[in-house]
C-alpha cells in the first residue's frame, strides 16, 4: 500500500453507559461506569492523531480515520457536543451511533453544523416489532429523530439487529427506509451478551441466514444502499472464495485489524461486541497496546483459530464474526474468541 492508497481506521467511542431504553438484545449491560471527562477524552485525541501520523510517515501508509461516537445513548453524556467539536478541529470524520428518541430539530441542526458525516440509528423493523424488542412508543420517537436529522441535511443510516425476533421483517425496512427519504440501510447479526445473552435461541439458524441474505442482496432499490460490516455477508455478497486466501488478514472482521473500542472508563476493547479488555487509554499507551496485546495478536493469527475458520480459504478476508464466536463459545462454557462463527454458511450446499 503506497501513499496514493488509504487505509481506514476507526475508533468506537462509548462515552456513557447510559441509556433511556432498555431493548432485550443489547450487548452492554448498562451498569454505571468512570465516565471520561472531555480532558481526558482531549488528551486521547491527541495520542490516537499523533500515532497515525507515525505510522503514516514510518510505514508510508495514509490514512483515513474514523470516530464512531455511541453510548449507551451519547445524547446523554454532558460532554458530546465538546466532544465532537473537538474531533472536527482534528479533521477526523465524525459519525455517531444513537437510538433516534432524543434528536429533535436544534439537536439535529447542531450535528449538521458541528460536521458529523452521518448518524446511524437503530432500527428493528416496524412499529409493533421495533417497540416489542425497544420499548412502548421508541419508533415513534425515532422515526421522529429521523425526520429531524434529514431536515437538517445530515446522512442517516437505519440499522437493524438481525435476530428471530425480526428477521421476517426486514423487507419491511426497505419500505421504511424509501418512505423516510433514507439512503443507507444497514444490518447486522444478534450477539448473545449483555442482555441479549438472554436471546441465545432467538439467533438464526445458519441456513435461515443464508436464504435471508440471498433475499437482502438480490434487492435492488432505487437511492437506498444496503450495506453491512458483517463479514460473512460482505463474502457472500462479493462471493469471493479461493482468490482472498492467505494467512495475512486483509478485511473481514475489524476486530483487531483496523479499529479498537473504548469504553466509558477508558477501557479498550478489540471491537464494541468483543467485551475483552486489552488495556485501558487512561494508563496505556495506545500504540504499545495495539502493537503488544496478546488478544490482538491472536485475532491476527489463522494458526490460533479452531473449527472451519482455521481452515477456511477467505479467513485473510473475513474470519467470521469475532464477537459472535466468542459470546456463542461462552453460552457453551468456553473462553474462545477465536472459535469458529456458528453461523456461517459459506462453502457449504444450500
Amino acid at each position: 500500500m503506497s501513499l496514493n492508497e488509504t487505509h481506514e481506521f476507526f475508533v468506537q467511542w462509548h462515552l456513557t453507559e447510559k441509556c433511556n431504553l432498555r431493548c432485550t438484545h443489547c450487548y452492554q449491560s448498562g451498569k454505571k461506569t468512570d465516565e471520561m471527562h472531555f480532558n481526558e477524552i482531549k488528551k486521547v485525541t491527541d495520542e490516537i492523531a499523533e500515532m497515525l501520523e507515525v505510522w503514516s510517515e514510518a510505514y508510508g501508509i495514509a490514512f483515513s480515520p474514523s470516530f464512531s461516537i455511541t453510548g449507551g445513548e451519547p445524547f446523554l453524556y454532558r460532554d458530546l457536543y465538546e466532544v465532537l467539536e473537538e474531533l472536527r478541529r482534528r479533521h477526523f470524520d465524525v459519525y455517531l451511533l444513537s437510538n433516534g428518541t432524543l434528536i429533535d430539530e436544534k439537536k439535529a441542526k447542531l450535528l449538521s453544523w458541528l460536521g458529523v458525516k452521518g448518524v446511524q440509528v437503530s432500527m428493528e423493523g416496524p412499529e409493533k416489532i421495533h417497540d416489542s424488542i425497544r420499548g412502548r412508543g421508541s419508533f415513534a420517537s425515532s422515526v421522529k429523530g429521523v425526520r429531524h436529522l434529514l431536515e437538517a441535511g445530515v446522512k442517516v443510516t437505519l440499522n437493524v439487529t438481525l435476530s428471530d425476533l425480526n428477521a421476517e421483517h426486514f423487507m419491511d425496512m426497505i419500505t421504511l427506509s424509501s418512505y423516510l427519504g433514507v439512503e443507507r440501510l444497514g444490518f447486522s447479526r444478534l450477539v448473545p451478551s449483555g442482555r441479549g445473552a438472554g436471546l441465545l435461541n432467538r439467533m438464526l439458524p445458519k441456513e435461515k441466514v443464508r436464504e435471508l441474505y440471498g433475499a437482502i442482496f438480490s434487492q435492488d432499490v432505487t437511492g437506498l444502499d444496503i450495506v453491512t460490516g458483517d463479514p460473512v455477508a460482505s463474502q457472500f455478497s462479493s462471493g469471493a472464495g479461493a482468490s482472498a486466501s492467505g494467512s495475512i488478514p486483509t478485511g473481514g472482521c475489524a476486530a483487531g485489524l483496523s479499529g479498537f473500542t473504548i469504553l466509558p472508563d477508558g477501557t479498550m476493547t478489540p471491537c464494541r461486541r468483543l467485551p475483552i479488555p486489552i488495556g485501558n487509554v487512561r494508563r496505556d499507551a495506545i500504540r504499545e497496546v495495539w502493537a503488544s496485546s496478546g488478544v490482538m495478536e491472536a485475532l491476527r493469527d489463522k494458526k490460533r483459530y479452531s473449527g472451519k475458520c482455521a481452515t477456511c480459504e477467505r479467513w485473510a478476508s473475513c474470519r467470521g464474526c469475532r464477537a459472535i464466536a466468542y459470546a456463542y463459545a461462552q453460552s457453551m462454557g468456553k473462553e474462545d474468541f477465536l472459535a469458529q462463527d456458528p453461523q456461517c454458511f459459506l462453502d457449504e450446499e444450500p
